[in-house]
């Protein structure tokens, strides 16, 4: 079964080379890289033939790229040069998922409105919201010539506004949604049906569970999202490529809080756990596709 998984499940900076290491051995196909996602770190090409070899010899195929949000490089800051320089950033792992062979898109952060914002913070959303159209803009000469899409991340409480203002402003071919199953199962708003409202336009995912309060990217079935659900919807959808997953072993049983460095052993066991939740829920969508084929195919005969 080919599954995808971040590559930053217990670390998601310095070399990579044995995260990628465990990951592939314990089974999983594809990679969703996940590795500086949330610094400025600039890969340069020494980097990116290093990272694609060690691919290679793992056997193991990039799907997505997690784009950095930038903390100073930062495409949808209000301060121009940062800005400018974050549109830099995420043209930076357009180029990394081209030459790395990336089957899948560059999946962003974006800024939204979240149950609960004052008006003030609404404000000042709209003016990130602002700078993000102009770097979208500017970038979108690139991503056509690269043929690479953009996937635009649901957040924690996003009520989908300026997201779907986004998808209408762009072309599907450029501009679609990352759906993170954590993201959309915070108590305060549950993102399902505003995902299957905009299902046509679904291009990457993170899928993780959590109990609703906080952001835990537990395995499938660790929590309360409501996976049958999203199994219907994703079955429904057209979405084409291997699911991914999001996953991080800091809030599982097999993480040990008094250790600093986690030991081969529990990193194997937490991997072996995740495969087999990852696993199940793979199976439980491609029964809702077969199904939905089945259905179809018996009302056109």
């Amino acid at each position: 079964m080919k599954i995808a998984l971040n590559t930053d499940y217990y670390s998601g900076t310095g070399s990579p080379e044995m995260p990628l290491r465990y990951l592939a051995e314990a089974g999983f196909t594809h990679v969703h890289w996940c590795h500086q996602w949330c610094t400025d770190f600039l890969y340069g090409k020494a980097e990116i033939d290093a990272i694609g070899r060690l691919l290679r010899g793992l056997g193991l195929t990039l799907l997505d790229i997690h784009g950095s949000a930038g903390v100073e490089k930062c495409w949808f800051s209000t301060v121009e040069y940062q800005r400018r320089a974050g549109v830099e950033l995420v043209a930076n792992r357009v180029g990394m998922f081209t030459a790395l062979g990336g089957t899948g898109a560059v999946m962003m952060h974006v800024p939204c409105f979240q149950c609960g914002q004052d008006e003030a913070a609404r404000q000042r959303v709209l003016l990130q919201f602002d700078a993000l159209r102009r770097s979208l803009d500017e970038l979108m000469p690139e991503l056509e010539r690269a043929q690479v899409p953009l996937a635009l991340e649901n957040m924690w409480g996003d009520d989908w506004k300026l997201l779907n203002a986004l998808l209408d402003a762009y072309p599907p071919e450029r501009v679609g949604i990352t759906y993170d199953s954590g993201h959309g199962n915070s108590d305060c708003l549950r993102q399902l049906e505003l995902l299957n409202a905009a299902r046509e336009r679904l291009t990457a995912l993170h899928l993780h569970d959590n109990d609703g309060s906080s952001d835990l990217h537990q395995p499938p079935f660790y929590g309360t999202v409501d996976w049958e659900r999203l199994a219907e919807i994703l079955a429904a959808s057209p979405y084409p490529r291997e699911l991914s997953f999001e996953l991080a072993m800091r809030n599982t049983p097999y993480f040990d809080k008094g250790r600093q460095e986690q030991t081969p052993e529990a990193i194997r066991a937490f991997l072996g756990n995740a495969m087999l939740c990852c696993e199940r829920f793979a199976e439980l969508a491609e029964k809702k596709r077969c199904r939905n084929r089945d259905v179809t195919a018996a009302a056109n005969t």
